[in-house]
């Protein structure tokens, strides 16, 4: 015999109440189905979960552990059908660093104004899909390497790189910095979620690397004046920091901005998110181009 929620439930609301009478009362239930309902997870368990008598009740020191995991996977069972019920009236859109740069704000206004029926929600996930292939959101902003055969993808935009140096560094006096003399310095790396690796620079030819597992360690890392790093121009609107200039990094490819999604189940807004995020960057780019 397995576990089942409504004795778990039952053991809640005991406690909760305090009598098995009013616990009944709580569940709409008889009291003898209380008594029963709890005996059942008791013989489950092999374990006895209540001291009662006719004037108190109180928990076994198994009951307290068991009382404690109870409402954490009841409170969990509750998210997963609110979220099943909800159905696609939510957007989850994760990411790794910096959503979608400078344009983070302009997206979340419009597509409130857009689409108010579908709440969107931003969330950041320390990993390479941005939370994607952990379940955590419907689709993702990915600036690095992913599963391009178990994920589906569009390019929605590029980004120039930057340099991110100490504010006291000399290289933050300048107005960009060359990719060849980055070679002079060491660099540091965001090994899990990060979009600068070894292959930046020609064969054989890459700078001394130091790394990181996450963007505040790499930002303090940089802050110590030790090392740079080298990144999007969207960290530098997402992180900005005292203690760090940004410059423009010249002699390199833009970094691609996809948009990544699952491949057989996406979700039905996928369409008009990913619309919206190239519409957005592709009048950055002809505003940039204007100024030209």
């Amino acid at each position: 015999m397995d576990v089942e929620l409504r004795q778990l439930r039952c053991l809640v609301a005991i406690i909760d109440t305090g009598s098995f009478t009013d616990a009944a009362l709580e569940l709409g239930v008889s009291q003898a189905a209380v008594s029963r309902t709890l005996a059942a997870l008791e013989s489950v368990l092999g374990t006895r979960l209540l001291h009662r008598n006719s004037r108190s009740i109180a928990l076994t020191p198994a009951g307290a552990l068991v009382l404690a995991r109870s409402r954490h996977l009841l409170a969990e069972v509750d998210d997963l059908v609110r979220e099943a019920a909800s159905g696609h009236t939510r957007l989850r859109i994760g990411h790794a660093w910096s959503a979608l740069g400078h344009h983070t704000a302009a997206f979340q206004r419009r597509w409130a104004a857009a689409h108010p029926e579908i709440d969107m929600q931003l969330i950041r996930t320390n990993t390479s899909t941005g939370g994607l292939a952990e379940g955590v959101c419907d689709l993702a902003v990915v600036r690095g390497a992913f599963d391009a055969q178990r994920f589906a993808s569009t390019v929605v935009g590029l980004e120039r790189r930057v340099v991110a140096v100490a504010a006291d560094d000399p290289w933050a006096r300048r107005r960009s910095i060359g990719l060849e003399e980055t070679r002079e310095r060491t660099v540091v790396i965001d090994r899990r979620t990060g979009t600068t690796t070894a292959e930046l620079w020609p064969t054989g030819a890459h700078p001394p690397l130091e790394y990181t597992k996450d963007i505040d360690d790499w930002l303090a890392a940089i802050t110590t004046g030790r090392c740079i790093g080298i990144t999007p121009e969207s960290t530098a609107t997402q992180y900005r920091r005292e203690g760090i200039a940004f410059r423009p990094l010249r002699n390199t490819a833009p970094v691609p901005v996809h948009l990544v999604w699952h491949r057989h189940d996406p979700h039905p807004a996928t369409g008009d998110a990913v619309a919206l995020i190239a519409e957005l960057y592709a009048g950055a780019t002809t505003a940039t181009s204007g100024r030209g």
